[in-house]
């Protein structure tokens, strides 16, 4: 097992994920008892040898599986790659997605690619009252993802929503969003991701495949970088191809203890 920072960058610490190379599959529930006993946001169990072009992936959190993990993704990525030393690396999902990704330069920088996600406007009272402040807009994806837009960078971080409340939405993952950039940070746009549960992310590619279409659109731009405003912060390089999301990021790889 291998711990890997996904998504780092200047002064930001990224999100951590577990990655086992698997050279047999394992049953769901062995994967979900070694995730259990990882304790991290994501553990990506990952074929070390591919199947018609792409290694099979799954990732477990603890307590349940993930159907798609953008940092996951990275980080099995980058465990690939750096034992390989190729350029870039398929993945295939539990649900059959395929997830290209390659290298971005040096120092361990990598890029993925998702589907965009359009979003659509939508009055969701409730959910606004959970995050406790009055978005400029709020918007949706159907495969449930929510994304709230505020006025700065400023209403982003001082939302302070209640978990137990948000845990009682269900199934959705929730992107509080603005232009713009926090003190210190060279980025284009200021984002918190609270996903399923009630818990905030550290740093959630998946949300930034709605998050980027919707503010390049807005913004007029093809490329942006964004930060996710977490506690230990993420820093995602994102740019549209098509109908396709490449985001990217730096790993970092931690001690396992």
């Amino acid at each position: 097992m291998r711990l890997v920072d996904a998504f780092t960058g200047p002064g930001c610490r990224g999100n951590r994920a577990a990655v086992v190379l698997l050279e047999a599959p394992l049953g769901d529930r062995e994967m979900q008892a070694l995730a259990a006993q990882a304790g991290q946001p994501a553990t990506a169990f990952v074929a070390a040898r591919p199947d018609r072009g792409a290694h099979a992936v799954r990732w477990f959190g603890p307590a349940r599986e993930i159907a798609l993990c953008g940092h996951g993704a990275l980080a099995a990525g980058h465990v690939l790659l750096s034992q390989t030393g190729d350029s870039g690396v398929n993945l295939r999902t539990g649900d059959g997605r395929l997830i290209e990704l390659r290298r971005a330069g040096r120092e361990s920088r990598y890029e993925l690619a998702l589907p965009a996600l359009a979003s659509e406007p939508r009055d969701w009272p409730e959910l606004v009252a959970v995050l406790g402040a009055e978005p400029r807009e709020l918007r949706w994806n159907a495969a449930g993802y929510a994304l709230a837009v505020y006025a700065n960078p400023q209403e982003v971080q001082a939302l302070k929503p209640d978990p137990a409340a948000l845990a009682r939405i269900g199934h959705v993952q929730v992107s509080a969003s603005a232009a713009g950039a926090l003190s210190g940070m060279a980025t284009d746009i200021t984002s918190r991701v609270f996903s399923s549960g009630g818990r905030e992310d550290a740093a959630t590619g998946s949300a930034h495949a709605m998050l980027a279409p919707f503010w390049c659109a807005r913004l007029e731009r093809g490329a942006l970088v964004a930060h996710q405003a977490s506690e230990c912060g993420g820093w995602i390089e994102c740019r549209l191809e098509g109908d396709r999301v490449w985001l990217g990021g730096r790993c970092a790889e931690a001690a396992v203890t």
